[in-house]
């Protein structure tokens, strides 16, 4: 499959926007729990580029194997705490937005463990990945194939 449009040479100005996005999630959002978000949304999306790179980027930082082959079974996986399991939940509602949004159980589950700035950071890094598993699965961007 041959990429289709490189986003950053022919938009660099929007690229950079969304580019915004990611470092302030970065900087806002636990490490630990960004990986998940990014890589799940990924799974759900079928964005065959970021899955790549952020189960590399998982494993690098010491994210076991096990975990990240489970996460997308996480619902039935015994790898996930309290807290991973709510930014999953919430992470999925999010990417699969229906037509009536994101469930009040997924909500408050998520809002019982999780104060409101760091909700709004969670739902900042799921909306970020989002943007960019639609640019990259729209444009045919590829993984490398050697790293």
């Amino acid at each position: 499959m041959t990429a289709r449009l490189n986003l950053g040479q022919v938009a660099p100005e929007a690229y950079q926007a969304v580019f915004g996005l990611e470092r302030y999630v970065r900087e806002n959002v636990e490490h630990a729990l960004l990986e998940l978000v990014k890589l799940r949304a990924s799974m759900i999306n079928g964005c065959a580029f970021c899955v790549d790179m952020h189960s590399r980027d998982a494993l690098a930082a010491g994210a076991s194997s096990r975990r990240l082959f489970a996460l997308s079974a996480w619902h039935d996986a015994p790898f996930f705490d309290e807290r991973e399991r709510a930014v999953l939940a919430l992470t999925d509602a999010v990417t699969r937005l229906g037509e009536h949004g994101v469930p009040d159980e997924v909500w408050d589950g998520a809002s019982k463990i999780f104060t409101e700035r760091e909700l709004a950071d969670l739902l900042l890094a799921i909306a970020t990945i989002n943007v960019w598993n639609r640019l990259s699965v729209s444009t045919r961007n590829q993984p490398p194939l050697e790293v």
